[in-house]
Protein backbone atom coordinates (compact mmCIF):
# COMPACT_ATOMS: atom_id res chain seq x y z
CA UNK A 1 0.00 0.00 0.00
CA UNK A 2 1.54 3.23 -1.44
CA UNK A 3 1.82 6.18 0.40
CA UNK A 4 -1.19 7.91 -2.12
CA UNK A 5 -3.44 5.49 -0.87
CA UNK A 6 -3.04 6.26 2.80
CA UNK A 7 -3.97 9.70 2.37
CA UNK A 8 -6.74 9.09 -0.08
CA UNK A 9 -8.30 7.02 2.65
CA UNK A 10 -7.49 9.00 5.11
CA UNK A 11 -8.85 12.26 2.90
CA UNK A 12 -12.44 9.21 2.76
CA UNK A 13 -12.44 9.29 6.39
CA UNK A 14 -12.11 12.70 7.44
CA UNK A 15 -14.42 13.78 4.53
CA UNK A 16 -17.23 10.92 6.02
CA UNK A 17 -16.76 11.85 9.89
CA UNK A 18 -16.77 15.98 9.54
CA UNK A 19 -19.92 15.73 7.14
CA UNK A 20 -21.59 13.17 9.80
CA UNK A 21 -21.22 15.71 12.46
CA UNK A 22 -22.03 18.39 10.32
CA UNK A 23 -25.54 16.50 9.38
CA UNK A 24 -25.45 16.34 13.31
CA UNK A 25 -24.89 20.09 14.08
CA UNK A 26 -27.33 20.76 10.99
CA UNK A 27 -30.32 18.72 12.70
CA UNK A 28 -29.56 19.97 16.40
CA UNK A 29 -29.89 23.76 14.94
CA UNK A 30 -33.25 22.85 13.11
CA UNK A 31 -34.81 20.46 16.32
CA UNK A 32 -33.91 22.59 19.56
CA UNK A 33 -36.55 25.25 20.11
CA UNK A 34 -34.84 28.19 22.15
CA UNK A 35 -31.55 29.75 21.51
CA UNK A 36 -29.53 28.79 24.09
CA UNK A 37 -30.53 24.78 23.26
CA UNK A 38 -29.97 25.47 19.94
CA UNK A 39 -26.33 27.24 20.46
CA UNK A 40 -24.72 23.83 21.47
CA UNK A 41 -25.30 21.97 17.67
CA UNK A 42 -23.69 24.64 15.71
CA UNK A 43 -20.87 25.65 18.03
CA UNK A 44 -19.78 22.29 19.62
CA UNK A 45 -20.04 19.86 16.81
CA UNK A 46 -19.88 22.36 13.66
CA UNK A 47 -16.45 23.00 14.81
CA UNK A 48 -15.06 19.68 15.11
CA UNK A 49 -17.16 18.78 11.60
CA UNK A 50 -15.19 21.67 9.63
CA UNK A 51 -11.66 20.65 11.58
CA UNK A 52 -12.43 17.24 9.92
CA UNK A 53 -13.24 18.81 6.45
CA UNK A 54 -10.32 20.92 6.98
CA UNK A 55 -7.84 18.43 7.74
CA UNK A 56 -9.05 15.89 4.88
CA UNK A 57 -8.18 19.18 2.79
CA UNK A 58 -4.72 18.84 4.49
CA UNK A 59 -4.56 14.67 3.58
CA UNK A 60 -5.69 15.30 0.11
CA UNK A 61 -2.98 18.26 -0.95
CA UNK A 62 -0.30 16.20 0.85
CA UNK A 63 -1.46 13.47 -1.70
CA UNK A 64 -0.91 15.47 -4.86
CA UNK A 65 2.19 16.46 -3.25
CA UNK A 66 1.95 20.46 -2.29
CA UNK A 67 2.10 21.68 1.58
CA UNK A 68 -1.15 23.37 2.31
CA UNK A 69 -0.75 24.77 5.53
CA UNK A 70 -3.70 27.30 5.18
CA UNK A 71 -5.63 24.73 6.64
CA UNK A 72 -3.91 25.25 10.02
CA UNK A 73 -4.29 28.51 10.05
CA UNK A 74 -8.34 28.12 9.71
CA UNK A 75 -8.97 25.71 12.63
CA UNK A 76 -6.84 27.67 14.56
CA UNK A 77 -8.66 30.96 14.31
CA UNK A 78 -12.05 28.78 14.03
CA UNK A 79 -11.06 27.20 17.26
CA UNK A 80 -10.26 30.35 18.88
CA UNK A 81 -13.46 32.30 17.35
CA UNK A 82 -16.13 29.66 18.08
CA UNK A 83 -16.12 29.47 22.15
CA UNK A 84 -16.42 33.46 22.14
CA UNK A 85 -18.56 33.82 19.53
CA UNK A 86 -21.31 31.24 21.51
CA UNK A 87 -20.61 33.09 24.63
CA UNK A 88 -21.67 36.26 23.33
CA UNK A 89 -24.68 34.40 21.61
CA UNK A 90 -25.41 33.41 25.00
CA UNK A 91 -25.13 36.50 26.58
CA UNK A 92 -27.10 38.18 24.42
CA UNK A 93 -30.11 36.05 24.86
CA UNK A 94 -30.29 35.84 28.51
CA UNK A 95 -29.91 40.07 28.29
CA UNK A 96 -33.09 39.62 25.92
CA UNK A 97 -35.03 36.92 28.25
CA UNK A 98 -35.08 34.96 25.19
CA UNK A 99 -34.57 31.63 27.02
CA UNK A 100 -34.86 30.27 30.91
CA UNK A 101 -32.51 32.65 32.81
CA UNK A 102 -29.72 31.09 34.88
CA UNK A 103 -30.18 31.48 39.04
CA UNK A 104 -28.55 34.24 40.51
CA UNK A 105 -25.29 33.58 41.99
CA UNK A 106 -25.53 34.55 45.72
CA UNK A 107 -23.26 37.38 45.73
CA UNK A 108 -23.43 38.91 42.46
CA UNK A 109 -22.22 42.11 43.66
CA UNK A 110 -18.91 40.18 44.28
CA UNK A 111 -18.42 37.93 41.55
CA UNK A 112 -15.19 38.88 39.47
CA UNK A 113 -15.32 42.71 40.78
CA UNK A 114 -13.38 44.68 43.33
CA UNK A 115 -16.08 44.91 45.60
CA UNK A 116 -15.70 43.62 48.97
CA UNK A 117 -18.75 41.73 51.00
CA UNK A 118 -19.78 44.08 53.94
CA UNK A 119 -18.30 41.67 56.49
CA UNK A 120 -14.83 41.52 54.88
CA UNK A 121 -15.05 45.43 55.15
CA UNK A 122 -12.04 46.98 57.50
CA UNK A 123 -13.49 49.26 60.11
CA UNK A 124 -10.74 52.16 60.16
CA UNK A 125 -11.14 52.01 64.42
CA UNK A 126 -9.32 48.70 64.25
CA UNK A 127 -6.53 48.82 62.24
CA UNK A 128 -4.17 50.22 65.35
CA UNK A 129 -5.58 47.46 67.81
CA UNK A 130 -4.24 43.87 68.02
CA UNK A 131 -6.24 41.53 66.89
CA UNK A 132 -8.09 39.58 69.63
CA UNK A 133 -5.55 36.75 71.28
CA UNK A 134 -2.48 38.43 70.28
CA UNK A 135 -0.17 39.71 73.32
CA UNK A 136 -0.20 43.02 73.67
CA UNK A 137 3.40 45.09 72.80
CA UNK A 138 5.27 47.10 75.11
Amino acid sequence: MSIEMITTYATALCLFIGSGFILVGVIGLLKFNDPMTRLHAPTKVGTIGIGMLLLASIFHSFSLGDSSMHELLIMGFLFVTAPISANFIAKVSIHRKACETPPEPPRDDTWSTLNRPPHDEIVPDTLDSPPQGAPEKA
